[in-house]
């Protein structure tokens, strides 16, 4: 498979996307009743069509889509096929891809699933990858290395809205070096501090977070962070975060979030599918 010449980092071509479509980002999850809503199979070839009608309704509105792995991954190696010809009608179709599939492993293990989706060329090619640091942040440098070598990204498992989430990433560290910060505030920390080294003044940095968009920021012990990353936000639309809670959930960082919804648009059925992507893109642009 051919890949697209990428040029600038993932950061910057993420900001500009962002400049020139607003914040929202399209999710593509063919649940199991989606699926029989859209009249389609519940099956791989039923989810590369819903894939494909989404990037279709997606590409005049949005910048940005979100396919999530584990929807198309279910159907065995017929589901990684339909999914490979969504992220590439995706990315011709000039939309930035985020590969929802919140890798996390060590060793040369985490290496082979960075090369997976970030590798330019890849089957699996996208441009960025979501990742899971709770095996520790440095398990994700090679990762990191090659999404920067490659213009690409990777968004990191920080805050996540789900209620499960308070057992683990708001759990105290008891080191003295960590002065009693959460789990979540010292991932945030720690790549923030790989970002400053290697992003260049006034840039964003590419390897972003994942706080979700209904996340109180002082409970998840988290502080605005330079430079300034993108954070992609679920939680948005179905999950009852609003357009209107960017800038108080958020605050400066605000402009950098990656407001996803999914449900709140896809329930609206494929006939449907464009305007409600057009009515909710507005919203996040402020027109």
């Amino acid at each position: 498979m051919s890949s697209t010449t990428v040029t600038g980092s993932f950061g910057e071509r993420l900001r500009a996307a962002m400049a020139r479509r607003g914040q929202l980002c399209v999710g593509i999850d063919p649940h199991v009743h989606l699926l029989a809503e859209w009249g389609l199979d519940a099956s791989a070839a039923g989810a590369r069509e819903f894939g494909l009608r989404t990037v279709e309704a997606a590409a005049d509105a949005v910048g940005i889509v979100k396919p999530q792995v584990s929807f198309f991954e279910r159907y065995g190696s017929a589901g990684f096929a339909a999914l490979e010809d969504v992220l590439a009608a995706a990315r011709a179709a000039g939309l930035l891809v985020i590969g929802d599939a919140k890798r996390g492993d060590i060793g040369t293990t985490m290496d082979a699933y960075g090369e997976a989706w970030l590798t330019p060329g890849s089957p699996l090619e996208v441009d960025a990858v979501t990742v899971n640091p709770f095996l520790g942040v440095g398990t994700l440098e090679g990762t990191f290395a090659l999404a920067e070598s490659a213009g690409k990204g990777a968004f990191v498992l920080a805050a996540t809205s789900n209620p499960d989430a308070f057992t683990a990433q708001r759990a105290r560290l008891g080191s003295a070096e960590s002065h009693g910060e959460t789990v979540s505030g010292a991932i945030v920390r720690e790549v923030s501090a790989r970002n400053a080294r290697v992003t260049a003044p006034g840039q964003w940095g590419s390897i972003g977070f994942v706080i979700g968009g209904t996340v109180d920021w002082a409970d998840a012990g988290l502080e605005p962070f330079a430079p300034i990353a993108p954070i992609l936000g679920p939680g948005f639309g179905h999950q009852g975060a609003e357009p209107e809670d960017l800038r108080s959930r958020f605050g400066a960082l605000a402009p950098a979030v990656i407001a996803s919804e999914s449900r709140s648009i896809l329930a609206a059925g494929p006939d449907r599918l464009a305007a409600r992507i057009q009515e909710r893109a507005l919203l996040y642009r402020g027109d």
